[in-house]
């Protein structure tokens, strides 16, 4: 959803996965829209992170904007959650992102400047606010930790002219909500004060904000777009 909204707006928008099959359809489908560009790697490792981000910057220059959304969960009651699947998600979720960061930093210092920094955009969730009602402990603990993450990365890196920031999405139609959704969709939608789940526009909107320049000045904050469930908890 956040590609296509870029590639609409003239964005060249790189994307990746581990499945490749499933990647090129993808690009295929988005490049119906623009410039994009498919590059195979598997983020849940130190080297997958190096090899894709090696790989980018042989491409190019400058990278204008990062968005780190790869993620995965895993949810099993609290006496019986393994070690495997916290490991898994926490390595995913958090540490891929750090360090996918940390490997961009030359290309993001030169493409930004005082007025118009380059920007880092975290995908966190509202899991990572509110307890999420399943037992996925790895992953609403390491989106509350993307949403503190992404506060002092800000604080380092502003002086770098890249401006870090996050989005906490609420319920998104997607591969990893499919299963809840087929379930407890009408459930969920009792949930959400604005009785709709999230639509591309919204998640694709919200990023395009925060790379834009009436954005320039908003640091280290993470954006919750969810219909209101946060607001409505409790």
């Amino acid at each position: 959803m956040i590609a296509s909204g870029f590639l609409q707006h003239g964005a060249r928008t790189y994307i990746t996965s581990r499945k490749l099959g499933e990647l090129e359809a993808t690009a295929r489908q988005l490049s119906e829209h623009g410039d994009c560009i498919a590059i195979q790697s598997d983020l849940s490792s130190l080297d997958g992170v190096a090899a894709f981000a090696r790989e980018i910057r042989e491409r190019e220059d400058r990278v204008d904007i990062l968005v780190n959304n790869a993620g995965a969960t895993w949810g099993a009651p609290v006496d019986e959650y393994p070690e495997s699947g916290w490991d898994k998600v926490l390595n995913l979720n958090l540490k891929s992102l750090f360090f996918l960061t940390q490997q961009m930093l030359p290309a993001l210092r030169a493409a930004g400047s005082a007025e118009d920094p380059a920007r880092v955009i975290n995908i966190a969730s509202i899991n990572g606010l509110a307890n999420p009602g399943m037992p996925t402990y790895a992953y609403s603990s390491s989106k509350a930790a993307v949403i503190h993450l992404t506060r002092h990365l800000a604080s380092d890196l502003a002086a770098d002219h890249i401006n870090v920031n996050g989005i906490a999405p609420g319920f998104f139609p997607s591969k990893m909500t499919a299963g809840l959704l087929d379930q407890f969709e009408q459930k969920m939608l009792r949930r959400i004060p604005r009785g709709r789940l999230g639509e591309a526009e919204d998640i694709a909107g919200t990023a395009i904000y925060l790379s834009s320049r009436a954005a320039a000045w908003v640091v280290g904050q993470t954006l919750v777009l969810d219909g209101g469930m946060v607001a409505s908890a409790g």
